[in-house]
């Protein structure tokens, strides 16, 4: 078990080195750099020459190491990463982008595990429902559903609840995490808890979480569905009927654990996925966690914040599957690490 770990961590390193560099290789592909961007907010904002903006710009080049080879930027990225645990220079925001991650990451993660909670529960439910209900009404409104929700766009849905919120249900405040009057209050005063914070602080989010689960509740279902009637057609399944245990005990001792096995794989992958559903919600809500500021920060080719960004989206996918992969040995005793 320890050399597997081992093994395994090995080769988490070389996946997320690959990563890394591809990643930081794709994102310098568009022309121009951020230096681009700041010579025109020179010239359209500041009245500036524009030989004065070139200048300008070209010494924003070379403060910033923007003029050198692609492979130098990426390994002085790396190398401050690993020896100072820096992510960068922000050209955008004129701060450290691991600073930057550490105020928006707990937010983020946050809003992503719940939506993975939430789509798992009600997913693998639904699916344990209708898979010994086959072909009834049931079975095929949930295959409604889910055909629905998995082809829907999540930014149409964004749009459609912001819609709803405003124009039907008079909500003033969608964007952000609070409304205005709570920004300022604390979660504890005294040892009282904030209970009307947390009632707005579910209020601004569900609409996230619900957009980045929709996705993964259809999946995990369909995923269910499918595992649990193979497993309920196996032979094993049969016996266990034959002598004479009840539906219930069959399904959950015998049916069900089996049935998991695909989904507890599934489940490493999950969370960059949650995490792809909360961007389109949280950019078109305003809500301020990684998403937003992702998404400014390839319109403006700030490209430490980028590829920080996909470098965490590889470790978060390598670090699931590796977890997947010791639970499902926990799981199912007969996989054996060696």
């Amino acid at each position: 078990m320890i050399n597997y770990i081992v093994r395994r961590l090995l080769f988490a390193v070389l996946v997320l080195l690959g990563t890394s560099l591809v990643a930081f290789a794709v994102i310098q592909l568009p022309p121009g750099d951020f230096a681009t961007a700041y010579r025109m907010r020179l010239i359209n904002q500041s009245g500036m020459g524009i030989a004065e903006a070139e200048a300008a710009a070209e010494l924003y080049r070379e403060r910033y190491g923007l003029n050198d080879p692609i492979l130098i930027q990426y390994y002085n990225w790396i190398k401050g990463i690993v020896t100072e645990g820096s992510f960068g220079y922000s050209m955008a925001y004129g701060r450290d982008v691991g600073e930057l991650i550490a105020e928006r990451m707990p937010r983020t993660l946050i809003l992503a595990l719940l939506s993975h909670a939430i789509s798992s529960l009600v997913g693998i439910s639904v699916g344990i429902f209708i898979a010994p209900r086959q072909y009834s009404l049931s079975d095929n409104l949930a295959a409604l559903f889910a055909f629905i929700f998995t082809s829907t766009p999540r930014f149409w849905i964004a749009l459609i609840i912001i819609y709803l919120l405003v124009f039907t249900f008079g909500q003033q405040h969608v964007s952000s995490f609070h409304s205005p009057i709570f920004v300022f209050q604390t979660w504890f005063d005294g040892l009282r808890f904030n209970w009307l914070k947390l009632a707005d602080f579910v209020k601004h989010i569900w609409p996230v979480i619900v957009i980045a689960g929709l996705g993964g509740v259809a999946r995990n279902m369909r995923v269910m569905r499918g595992n649990l009637l193979d497993v309920l057609n196996a032979q094993y399944v049969t016996t266990a009927r034959s002598k004479g245990l009840t539906e219930f005990v069959v399904m959950v001792k015998h049916a069900v654990p089996n049935a998991l096995h695909p989904i507890l794989m599934y489940q490493g992958t999950v969370l960059p996925y949650m995490m792809a559903g909360e961007l389109e919600g949280a950019i078109i809500l305003g809500i301020p966690t990684l998403a937003p500021m992702f998404y400014e920060s390839l319109l403006n080719q700030d490209i430490y914040i980028s590829g920080s960004f996909l470098l965490i989206y590889g470790v978060l996918l390598v670090a699931g599957n590796f977890i997947a992969d010791l639970l499902l040995g926990v799981l199912d005793p007969r996989i054996r690490y060696e």
